[in-house]
């Protein structure tokens, strides 16, 4: 009984723990450590699981945590709803499955490579959940630099050209944290509380403030970058693509998709729609992810590189997000919510399908992938499908947060959002689909010569080749519990606040 009233903190803290022991428990053991992590993301998920079911028990659908109960808004507390609680349950998921696929990358590597990879990898799985579960603005804002300075560790990790990719990202990352302290400094003077619900409540009389504003401006630009949607974007490209192989899934999957959390946490749940200032904001975000959605999608159908290729249309799908921010309704947001959980799945299993194929053959060049189905089936396959979902074909996921979007830009009679939806959707599937021809119609590409350790009888080592094929039957899953998710756990929460 214990154990489970604790397990918001378990979720933050059994990773914590882990991350810090493992270099020195690697130095120790070569693999104790990255055991250790490992098993600490397990646990992790199964508490965010545990914790996700406690929240349908509850009547209101929400529990408080109070850290060392301290009560609010003295102390800091996490709060989790229906919302935070499944994205929770898929962070830990991916990150735990992340882990399992690395082994092969850090085997045979040196105790500091290998358990500072792993250290890493935990600290990174911290700061994403402590974000989403947080109800503290400040405590926000520690959490976001612990998964920053993480994620910049594991970017400078891939290689001769990732560490200026990574310097790049470090910059321009605490451009957007010091924007994001503006913003909470000028929240912080006008309402004289951190905490996420007291400072909702003691704003709704004092949204015309010129700081309000202010904050709001800070804001879009702070979680603009860290969400790199247009034009804040310049940092993801290299870092996405220059990043260690077998971390890329985590860092594209879910590194901007809890700074997009935070945005809506922010805009419609402490500030609320119903003003001005902020219907105005949103707009701007609506029209900078309308943008983004074209601008991302054209800058991918150039790239032959697989991964770049796959950092643009990250900005291009960010975009989507942004837009169902923009479009401002139920739907909309709704649209926009599980956009962000589908894309978890598509783009994180894209990165392990690159990973793999790295791994293999050592190559990255989307016009050396002839008649790579008969050498990597179970990875094509993967490919095929996150492919689909990408572009929004039923069953798959992608779909159904795309179908919503559609429908909340139709409610309110924005057409140029309707028209915009389409073209990138068509837009993505020219990208895709030149993959595909190369793959399963060019010829046998020279290239395609072995690199990687491959047992008998697979084409990739087991704890590779499982966790690409729960991503890509998760891209079909995804589609068909739509209903489910959004109408037990996405509507019931953004109900209450249109």
């Amino acid at each position: 009984m214990v154990l489970t009233t604790h397990l918001p903190v378990l979720i933050v803290l059994l990773p914590l723990s882990a991350a810090l022991l493992c270099t020195f428990l690697s130095k120790i053991m070569g693999q104790l450590g990255k055991i250790l992590v490992i098993a600490s993301l397990a646990a992790s998920f199964l508490c965010s699981a545990g914790l996700l079911y406690q929240v349908f028990q509850t009547g209101e659908h929400t529990i408080h945590y109070y850290m060392g109960n301290w009560a609010p808004p003295i102390g800091i507390e996490f709060v989790i709803d229906p919302l935070n609680g499944i994205l929770t349950v898929f962070l830990t998921f991916i990150a735990l499955c992340t882990s399992v696929y690395c082994i092969c990358f850090v085997q045979n590597k040196s105790f500091i490579q290998s358990g500072g990879f792993y250290a890493l990898l935990g600290l990174l799985t911290v700061g994403l959940c402590g974000m989403t579960l947080t109800g503290d603005v400040f405590n926000l804002y520690v959490f976001l630099e612990v998964s920053s300075l993480s994620c910049y560790g594991l970017v400078a990790m891939g290689g001769k050209r990732s560490v200026l990719a990574a310097f790049r990202y470090l910059l321009i990352g605490t451009i957007g944290a010091s924007f994001y302290l503006m913003a909470i400094g000028l929240l912080y003077a006008l309402t004289g509380t951190l905490n996420m619900a007291d400072m909702a409540a003691l704003l709704q009389g004092q949204m015309h403030s010129p700081l309000v504003i202010l904050a709001c401006a800070c804001l879009v630009g702070a979680f603009g970058i860290k969400m790199a949607i247009f034009p804040f974007h310049i940092w993801q490209p290299d870092a996405y693509s220059y990043a260690h192989p077998g971390a890329s899934a985590l860092i594209s999957g879910a590194m901007s998709k809890v700074p997009a959390f935070a945005m809506i946490r922010f805009f419609f749940f402490i500030f609320g729609i119903r003003h001005w200032i902020i219907e105005d904001v949103t707009e701007i975000l609506g029209i900078l992810g309308a943008v983004g959605m074209i601008f991302g999608s054209l800058m991918a159908i150039r790239q032959t590189d697989f991964r770049r290729m796959l950092a643009y249309s990250s900005v291009a799908q960010l975009g989507y997000v942004a837009l169902g921010i923009g479009i401002g309704n139920l739907y909309g947001v709704t649209g926009s919510f599980l956009h962000i959980l589908n894309h978890i799945f598509m783009k994180g299993g894209l990165f392990l399908i690159i990973g793999a194929i790295q791994y293999r053959f050592g190559i990255v060049d989307i016009r050396h992938f002839g008649q790579l189905h008969k050498k990597m089936p179970v990875t094509c396959f993967s490919l095929v499908i996150a492919s689909l979902a990408m572009v929004g074909i039923p069953p798959a996921g992608g779909f159904f947060s795309k179908w919503y979007l559609l429908t909340g830009a139709m409610d309110r009679q924005l057409y140029i959002y309707m028209f915009v939806l389409i073209a990138s959707s068509l837009l993505n599937a020219v990208y895709f689909l030149r993959v595909l021809e190369k793959i399963f119609i060019s010829p046998a590409s020279a290239e395609l010569s072995e690199k990687g350790k491959v047992p008998k009888h697979l084409e990739l080592p087991l704890t590779m080749l499982i966790p690409l094929l729960i991503f890509g039957i998760g891209n079909i899953a995804m589609g068909i519990l739509n209903s489910g998710i959004t109408s037990n756990l996405i509507l019931p929460t953004l109900q209450g606040v249109f």
